[in-house]
């Protein structure tokens, strides 16, 4: 059985095209907001969508994503949030494949154990 990533990149291999894969940190600018642009993504041709996953020291990160991630931890995002978040959207999509950007110490905090659990629960593809 082929991953939705991969039956993603072979669609659009036979269709001559690239993909398209934006990226939002999750909770930015807030949380209400950040769910409804994850949500009308795929209808603004998402292929592929990447949700960074906020974290208070971003330091490998541009300044962009930097202030990004600060915005959505004083807008209490956290790892539960994000989590469900693609939760929210698997409910009106099943197909577009999710993929989870950040750093390893938010997921440590979560619990590296139940964070894989979680994700596989929310059908999270990579």
């Amino acid at each position: 059985m082929s991953s939705r990533i991969e039956k993603t990149f072979k669609e659009l291999k036979l269709k001559g095209k690239s993909a398209f894969i934006p990226y939002i940190t999750a909770g930015d600018p807030d949380i209400g907001l950040s769910q409804k642009i994850l949500n009308a993504l795929p209808r603004g041709g998402a292929d592929i969508i990447e949700i960074g996953m906020p974290f208070s020291d971003p330091m490998a990160d541009g300044p962009a994503i930097q202030q990004s991630s600060l915005r959505a931890l004083s807008n209490g995002q956290d790892m539960k949030r994000t989590l469900s978040m693609v939760k929210e959207f698997r409910i009106q999509n099943d197909h577009t494949p999710i993929i989870l950007m950040g750093y390893y110490n938010p997921i440590l905090q979560f619990g590296t154990e139940n964070f894989l659990k979680e994700c596989n629960l929310m059908e999270i593809d990579g």
